[in-house]
């Protein structure tokens, strides 16, 4: 099964569908995530802070797979913004990581009340061009934050990967991406379980009608947007699963249905808010 590839606005690609490795145990990433290569999966999420980039490593070595195959995400953590920490970060990011470039280097919260976060960007695209990533972007920005970076150095973010599922589906960033061809990344695609949204309607019936389960509906339903999704998981059957998201179409109907459940006040975040973590 080939997974669709969405083209970044530096020109390089990126698999829609992904393997996160958040709340992966150090001990246990290298099973999972060479379990995840087994399956099929070439685009691997991980983050300094996830403290498993050399589980990670290991199973990218192991694997055979050519490095020109896989596509690999890591992020540059809150302490590190400030001078040329970001330069030192991605250097022990790669060590752990066994690489000598990742594909996509993202700052992983804008921490704005330390306002740091344009010399961070600053600093990823010097990362950039100096060939230690191919690709840079943000996770958690908001509007105001992406703004701001663009207009001091003239670079907009290839991703912004933010929390984005149907009871909280980010219409706001994701215009703004749109406008500005920069792609939304899905983290915490399912809810992360904090609320039961298998059980709504409209997932319920999507499911149903295409004999697949609750979770294949919903990351259907980001795919279908356009979203860039990668699911985590630690067992192989729901590996398995989560990656059997291309025989099927959500109709309009359904993506609608699926759309509605997002209460549009915000009220649907499960994680924290981008200007709460600092």
């Amino acid at each position: 099964m080939t997974v669709p590839s969405v083209q970044l606005n530096d020109g390089n690609s990126i698999p829609q569908l992904g393997y996160g490795v958040f709340l992966v145990p150090a001990d246990d990433a290298e099973r999972a995530v060479s379990e995840a290569l087994e399956v099929g999966y070439r685009h691997i999420d991980t983050a300094a802070i996830y403290k498993n980039e050399e589980g990670v490593g290991r199973a990218i070595a192991a694997s055979g797979i050519p490095r020109d195959e896989l596509f690999v995400t890591t992020k540059l953590w809150n302490d590190r913004h400030d001078g040329d920490e970001p330069l030192a970060a991605i250097d022990e990011s790669l060590q752990k990581l066994q690489l000598d470039a990742v594909d996509l280097y993202l700052i992983h919260w804008p921490t704005p009340k330390n306002d740091n976060y344009v010399n961070a960007w600053q600093k990823l695209i010097e990362i950039r061009e100096a060939g230690k990533t191919r690709s840079i972007g943000v996770s958690n920005f908001l509007v105001p934050h992406l703004e701001r970076i663009v207009a001091e150095t003239g670079v907009t973010p290839v991703v912004d990967q933010i929390e984005l599922h149907p009871a909280l589906s980010q219409r706001e960033i994701a215009a703004w991406g749109h406008e500005h061809d920069m792609h939304i990344e899905s983290w915490g695609p399912l809810g992360q379980g904090k609320y039961d949204l298998f059980d709504i309607p409209a997932v319920e019936d999507a499911a149903e009608a295409h004999g697949k389960s609750p979770a294949q509906a919903v990351l259907r339903w980001h795919i279908q947007h356009g979203f860039i999704v990668f699911p985590k998981s630690v067992r192989r059957e729901r590996l398995e699963e989560n990656f059997d998201l291309f025989d099927f179409e959500l109709s309009a109907d359904e993506m609608a249905a699926i759309d509605a459940i997002d209460p549009g006040d915000g009220s649907g975040r499960v994680g924290t808010h981008p200007d709460d973590l600092n």
